[in-house]
């Protein structure tokens, strides 16, 4: 049985209005005429790191073993900052190394894994022959991303490196009554998605008798009681707190958006206040 095709999958901020994703494409089959490519999204606002490192964390796992994520989100295209390609058990990721890898390489280490091998993109062999300032997506990362994607060694592109830049990743702070957290996104719905999982809420509740429907949960002046099952549960208008598709505590509203309804934003504090 023949081995099917690697896949590519792009993530960045280019929007679909210009023709950059497609150049990038272009790029890649020139190189591997067969690889697959998928879309995550190019939707990702412009230049803003910590949306594309929540995002590709929250991607990756459904793609197959083997997978090369191509993300470029790259406010410091053309300056010192290095281009990466970092391999964990899962997957490959070719990106500029300003933090997009933070949620990822936290979330392998948490589980107790080493994050993978690291090099620093610098064989040019790999790069198309003209290099712009402005454009490392086609130049230098679509290219490696194919050649990746033909068998090309980590070892063939690179020096391995010990460390990533990281961004400053939002902590939660846990008392015997008391859980703080915050927004680290809103949605396209406008949701408002926290930093507080419904894994960490289930080992409360084992460890210590937590239970979230006997807590309030307070965020930008409103007070939930407990959490919805479905955003039906509440009426049209209404907030409410729900465990959304990321395993993820997340404030919404029923029919509408929590972003403009409530005026809720990424850094805003959530409080979990736990009652006797």
């Amino acid at each position: 049985m023949s081995i099917p095709p690697r896949i590519i999958t792009l993530t960045t901020d280019f929007g679909t209005s210009d023709a950059y994703v497609g150049v990038m494409k272009g790029v890649i089959l020139g190189i591997n005429p067969s690889v697959q490519v998928v879309d995550i999204t190019h939707a990702v606002p412009p230049q803003d790191v910590h949306e594309a490192a929540f995002l590709i964390n929250s991607a990756y796992h459904y793609f197959p073993k083997g997978t090369i994520h191509l993300i470029v989100v790259d406010p410091g295209v053309g300056s010192d900052r290095q281009a990466i390609v970092c391999q964990t058990d899962r997957a490959f990721f070719v990106c500029p190394d300003n933090g997009i890898l933070t949620y990822l390489l936290e979330e392998i280490e948490n589980s107790g894994q080493h994050p993978g091998n690291i090099v620093k993109i610098e064989n040019r062999a790999y790069y198309l022959p003209e290099v712009s300032q402005t454009f490392h997506g086609r130049d230098i990362f679509a290219p490696v991303a194919a050649y990746l994607s033909l068998g090309v060694t980590l070892a063939e592109i690179g020096p391995f490196v010990p460390n990533l830049v990281r961004l400053p990743i939002p902590t939660l702070e846990i008392s015997d009554d008391k859980l703080i957290g915050e927004i680290i996104k809103t949605d396209s719905f406008g949701n408002a998605i926290t930093n507080i999982s419904e894994s960490l809420l289930s080992r409360l509740k084992i460890v210590s008798g937590w239970n979230i429907s006997n807590c309030e949960i307070r965020v930008g002046g409103i007070r939930l009681k407990g959490l919805n099952r479905a955003y039906a549960e509440s009426a049209i208008g209404k907030p409410l707190a729900i465990i959304g598709s990321s395993g993820l505590l997340e404030i919404a509203v029923n029919g509408g958006s929590a972003e403009t309804i409530l005026r809720l934003k990424r850094g805003d504090t959530v409080v979990i206040q736990r009652f006797n």
